[in-house]
């Protein structure tokens, strides 16, 4: 008799199939009858029970998932799914939608996952519930090792910043990868963005254990009619919103980061500066003007940088408050580059490994980096030639030849 338990999988029973969850945001289904081909079984919550040995259950049930992992679907969107792990034969740089992004600064970007519960009027890469895109979803432990190996190899003090595309408290284990990463000598600082909606005050008491975390909030608007427009869903609740704002700022650090977007908001960067001047301790306040991007949604024109500092300006005089943030407040300093492989120009061959972001482009493997690749239709394990490029950062971007 063998017992399967997992923390990250559920199960549940539906007509002919076993619907797996992985981390709560994403889903496929097992067929019974291929179930019943390892031997007889029952499905608990998190938990399944062969009657077989151990080792032998362990792994036709691996090999049974890693199958069905193939056709993984994003619960909010429908979207594909790509679950990048240990074993999946996926690197975890290369790509700047995913995993370790390193742009030879102190401060190093993570990303876990892909996925939005907004759908934000200026997202800078269109993400949220009306994304077509393939979404990603990292292995915790793998994340983890794969940072490790990468801080000794730089040996440098950093901060580590959790920027994802999309909302990061979709991935349930966020709590337990900050935590694992407050315990990294060489982090002094974890940073991360969110939109709020998701946090409650008790994730919020149990990030405040982590003395590195600072945390990035979102709040675009006071008044509910403009908050719920720029968020692109009616289910937008700004007065918890703001609740959680009031409630992290007690007790961890927070900068509260409203994107002033020309046409939408100007008015209530003035609001969101009189809310926070109520709280009991102040966040810094960290505006960001819309810019326009290739891939971002675009609700209107920019505001010049000229207007936007005068109009910053104007808000620090009237509010006794410090607007404009410097390179100089967030201890950023340039370090040393990442070696490369293979740079602009070379031709490699490479291994599709999975679905890119977008339609028609795959992610191929080469020298333990991965490569986008557009154009192309995606064929598991196919072997492909490839010309780089992109090089920029260690991001790979090539053409097939």
């Amino acid at each position: 008799m063998a017992e399967l338990q997992y923390e990250t999988l559920s199960f549940m029973e539906k007509e002919d199939d076993v619907v797996v969850t992985l981390l709560k945001l994403f889903k496929t289904s097992i067929p019974k009858a291929e179930l019943a081909k390892i031997a007889g079984y029952k499905v608990e919550k998190n938990k399944i029970v062969f009657n077989l040995g151990q080792k032998k259950a362990e792994f036709r049930f691996s090999s049974l998932l890693n199958k069905h992992f193939e056709y993984l679907k994003n619960i909010i969107t429908g979207n594909d799914g790509t679950y990048i792990h240990r074993n999946s034969g996926i690197p975890l740089i290369g790509n700047v939608a995913f995993g370790i992004v390193y742009r030879e600064s102190s401060i190093i970007e993570i990303k876990p996952v892909t996925s939005c519960n907004l759908d934000c009027v200026y997202c800078s890469i269109s993400e949220g519930i009306s994304s077509k895109k393939n979404d990603f979803v990292v292995e915790e432990e793998y994340m983890v090792e794969e940072l490790e190996k990468f801080l000794g190899w730089l040996d440098e003090d950093v901060e580590i910043h959790i920027g994802v595309q999309g909302e990061p408290f979709l991935y349930q284990d966020m709590s337990l990868l900050i935590s694992d990463i407050q315990k990294m000598k060489r982090v002094h600082t974890i940073s991360i963005d969110t939109n709020s909606t998701l946090l409650s005050k008790e994730k919020i008491d149990v990030l405040a254990k982590n003395s590195k975390l600072q945390v990035n909030m979102s709040l675009d608007a006071i008044d509910e009619k403009i908050a719920k427009n720029m968020a692109g869903v009616k289910n937008y609740n700004v007065k918890h919103v703001k609740d959680m704002i009031a409630y992290a700022s007690e007790k961890l650090k927070v900068i509260l980061a409203p994107v002033l977007v020309k046409g939408y908001n100007e008015k209530e960067i003035e609001e969101i500066i009189k809310y926070i001047k109520t709280l009991k301790k102040q966040p810094i306040l960290g505006i960001q003007n819309f810019l326009q991007y290739k891939t971002g949604r675009s609700p209107g024109k920019e505001m010049s940088w000229d207007d936007f500092y005068t109009l910053l300006e104007k808000l620090e005089k009237k509010h006794d408050i410090k607007l404009k943030l410097q390179k100089e407040d967030f201890d950023i300093r340039k370090l040393k580059p990442l070696p490369k492989p293979f740079k602009e120009g070379d031709e490699v061959q490479a291994v599709i490994k999975s679905m890119d972001r977008f339609t028609n482009s795959v992610i191929a493997v080469s020298k333990d980096r991965n490569i986008s690749v557009p154009g192309v239709r995606y064929q598991k394990d196919k072997k492909i030639n490839v010309k780089i490029v992109r090089d920029k950062h260690n991001v790979f971007t090539g053409k097939v030849i």
